[in-house]
């Protein structure tokens, strides 16, 4: 074993935990297939059948239309809506709807006020 290693007690240092290997991660590759698979989906519709939205690999949503301020809205800033995840406004997967997370946290502040003595 070498000094180094020895004194570190066989582990890697952060250095070398935190070092970013060459290509992409496993997470970023099967994103890409499931991209790739969404557009193929797509493109294997008639023109006047295609409508760049969907679902891929039977769950995961995808979002290939040109983003407006509404569906922004209604995605990622829906305080009263019921889920916290929800499609991306444009590209594969989910994105977190802050506006419930917000809310959320506001409930709970205020019920926590309400409990708290005066």
């Amino acid at each position: 074993m070498g000094t180094k290693k020895a004194i570190q007690g066989g582990k890697k240092s952060g250095m070398q935990r935190g070092r970013k290997r060459g290509g992409p991660g496993v997470f970023q590759l099967v994103m890409l297939a499931l991209a790739v698979a969404a557009v193929s989906k797509e493109l294997r519709k008639d023109k006047e059948d295609r409508t760049w939205h969907g679902t891929v690999a039977g769950f995961v949503p995808y979002e290939f239309r040109v983003p407006t301020v509404e569906r922004f809205r209604e995605r990622v800033w829906d305080p009263e809506g019921a889920h916290l995840l929800s499609p991306h406004v444009f590209g594969v997967g989910w994105t977190v709807n802050v506006g419930r997370i917000v809310e959320l946290v506001r409930r709970k502040v205020d019920d926590a006020r309400e409990d708290a003595p005066a």
